[in-house]
């Protein structure tokens, strides 16, 4: 009789460590959620917008929907409201990327990093950060999607948004950026050299101050000037959006001699997960080919 009761409770038994290994592969901590992969192949760590979080991350994201059954461990990290980095922020942040790796014994071998918006500059100054400095994570590529990378343009287009008043939201967001970088910066008229070392790319002054340590890893620059949407809805020209200064970092990489940064220019993808249209979004990057572009 007891070899059928252990036999009966077998199933029992491989079914809950079945559910504690699939509990095990998340993990939240302060500022980060961290899914491991069985078969890792790659690790993803992913910077949020400005005013977002890891859930908008989730919720946006529709790629990162069982993205582990492809080998693909994930980080989202909740670090927002970030346009630039001080040097504090990009040891802490370097640190706290090292840390929470080796705690949780994730491979560092093909370590890739990527932002929305804001967090895609983040993800940038991090990645050459890194790189600059030899540190034990040294990211094999990174991916900003549709983010204001030149920040005397983010400001001069600011100018121009709160000036065309054709935009409620677009003049809010205008009028708060002028005031931020005023404060954190001053105007770039007046500190251009502080623009300088602080955006990931500067146009009007060739600078390769963060762009060079990224040139020898894969780089990718989504966004999707939908011009007749941005007309409509916002009055604003090709020169007024991220993917103008989003070129031409891309040029500029090629110019420094990579082979592996590309622009990705998309089409009737700018859709947010309430299926409304909006060409800044998440919703740029096509899984497969992310998957694909991160394979070792």
């Amino acid at each position: 009789m007891r070899k059928f009761i252990f036999l009966a409770l077998l199933p029992v038994f491989f079914l809950s460590c079945a559910a504690k290994k699939a509990e095990s592969q998340l993990v939240k901590g302060d500022h980060y959620e961290l899914k491991k992969s069985d078969n890792q192949k790659a690790v993803l760590v992913l910077f949020p917008c400005f005013p977002c979080d890891i859930e908008h991350t989730k919720t946006e994201a529709g790629f990162l929907k069982n993205i582990e059954q492809e080998g693909i461990t994930t980080l989202l990290l909740d670090y927002n409201q970030r346009l630039f980095l001080t040097d504090a922020e990009k040891e802490e942040y370097s640190k706290t990327l090292l840390s929470i790796l080796d705690q949780h014994d994730v491979d560092k071998n093909n370590v890739f990093i990527g932002g929305f918006s804001s967090g895609g500059n983040v993800a940038f100054l991090l990645s050459s950060y890194l790189i600059k400095s030899n540190n034990s994570v040294q990211p094999k590529g990174m991916f900003l999607i549709d983010s204001p990378i030149d920040l005397e343009k983010l400001y001069d287009n600011a100018q121009k948004d709160v000036s065309a008043n054709i935009d409620a939201d677009a003049v809010e967001e205008g009028k708060f950026l002028m005031a931020l970088f005023e404060k954190e910066l001053g105007k770039p008229s007046e500190n251009q050299e502080k623009y300088k070392i602080a955006s990931p790319y500067l146009m009007s002054s060739p600078s390769i101050e963060n762009i060079q340590y990224v040139k020898g890893i894969k780089t990718r620059f989504y966004c999707e000037p939908d011009l007749e949407w941005q007309q409509q809805n916002k009055g604003r020209k090709w020169e007024n959006l991220n993917a103008f200064a989003l070129k031409k970092a891309n040029e500029s990489l090629l110019n420094l001699g990579s082979e592996k940064s590309e622009y990705i220019e998309t089409k009737n993808r700018g859709i947010r997960a309430n299926g409304k249209k909006h060409p800044h979004s998440w919703n740029l990057v096509e899984r497969g080919e992310l998957v694909r572009w991160m394979m070792p």
